[in-house]
């Protein structure tokens, strides 16, 4: 399985940002046994589109991009369609049981601007209730109109989060969310547990311990509790950090090995061969890691450590990658994806100012030796 993502890649999207002219070129170019159809429009009128391609009688919609800054899944699902494409055995079987209904990407001007809320700064994902904003209107009319059996809910995480106490980073993480408050599962809650058991064992032969588990407190105005709660399964998917894998290219094909496995066992009716058990043994998410973690460093004569966080910046159409002091105490319980040891030397910056919390700091001295913190390869 893991081949079939591998050797069908949509190599017109790489890197995190996509433009969505792009997007729209590609949909636009696909074959006519895809149908694409434009659902409604953004707050500032971009198109939102939809693709459904299968024949099957088991319907499920997938959505992508609801935060516009989180894209890994929206680059899996143009490697899944390169995949049907190219007439890929293992996705024609799930074609042949499974009429799928994608939204590529729900929140456009997110998506353009990077930023997670759409135009009208609004979390899409908070508005499942209410339903202010024509993005949440328009997912939920898909919803009445396609009467789906299972929902994939596809999102992307920060390199905050590892796996449990473990020093892994959590590169996929998933969540059957809540239907109530008592957190009490029902039917759907249960089989999206099943399905998450099942892709999880194969994940685990490919990054072992990498794979994380959401808390499940419930909230209805999150959209995945929402249609949970209707009795529709809902699985969430969250594309996180692979070391060094700051693009996502690797993370793009674990999201194509977790959408190809939950369509598998949706197409072949098999989630009910994993135990609920099995769903519960996936560690939760912990907020455990720092992006650079400068350790025993000597600041006004204290041993100490300095944490750096990237912030993510569009600038002129390129993202960059900016790194930002964000904490500076001893931080012996956390992880850093690069770890510089400073040996108990002095460090301060390389323009003389005062590493401070929220200082942009693109080179340090540790001693009188120059360290960049800034990525090599964007």
């Amino acid at each position: 399985m893991k081949n079939t993502v591998q050797h069908n890649r949509d190599e017109n999207f790489k890197g995190r940002y996509l433009p969505y002219q792009q997007i729209e070129e590609s949909l636009q170019s696909l074959p006519d046994y895809f149908h694409v159809k434009k659902e409604g429009r953004s707050v500032l009128g971009r198109t939102i589109y939809s693709v459904e391609i299968g024949q099957g009688q088991r319907r499920v919609l997938i959505w992508s991009q609801m935060h516009g800054n989180e894209s890994t899944t929206t680059k899996a699902l143009f490697d899944f369609f390169e995949a049907v494409k190219q007439h890929d055995v293992e996705v024609e079987t799930v074609l042949q049981n499974c009429r799928l209904k994608i939204i590529p990407v729900l929140n456009p001007d997110g998506a353009v601007a990077y930023t997670r809320r759409n135009a009208n700064d609004v979390d899409l994902n908070r508005d499942a209730v209410e339903q202010s904003q024509p993005e949440s209107r328009l997912l939920q009319w898909v919803a009445q109109e396609c009467h789906p059996d299972f929902c994939f809910n596809m999102h992307g995480q920060r390199t905050i989060f590892g796996v449990g106490d473990t020093d892994k980073s959590a590169t996929m993480s998933f969540l059957s969310p809540a239907c109530n408050d008592e957190k009490k599962p029902n039917k759907a809650c249960q089989i999206a547990q099943q399905l998450i058991a099942g892709i999880n064992e194969d994940l685990q032969t490919i990054i072992p311990g990498q794979v994380g588990r959401y808390d499940d407190t419930y909230n209805p105005n999150c959209v995945g509790d929402f249609f949970q709660a209707k009795n529709i399964p809902t699985v969430l998917f969250e594309a996180g950090h692979f070391p060094g894998d700051y693009q996502r290219e690797k993370t793009r094909t674990l999201v194509g090995v977790s959408l190809l496995k939950g369509l598998q066992l949706i197409s072949t009716q098999s989630w009910s061969g994993y135990s609920l058990s099995s769903y519960y043994k996936i560690p939760e998410n912990r907020k455990s890691f720092y992006d650079i973690l400068i350790r025993n460093a000597v600041l006004d004569n204290k041993l100490t450590d300095i944490a750096v966080q990237y912030e993510e910046t569009l600038i002129e159409g390129m993202l960059t990658f900016v790194p930002k002091i964000v904490n500076i105490q001893k931080l012996q319980e956390f992880h850093g994806h690069n770890e510089i040891e400073a040996n108990q030397q002095n460090v301060r910056t390389f323009t003389g100012k005062s590493m401070d919390i929220g200082l942009i700091v693109k080179k340090i001295m540790i001693n009188d030796k120059i360290t960049r913190l800034t990525l090599t390869n964007n």
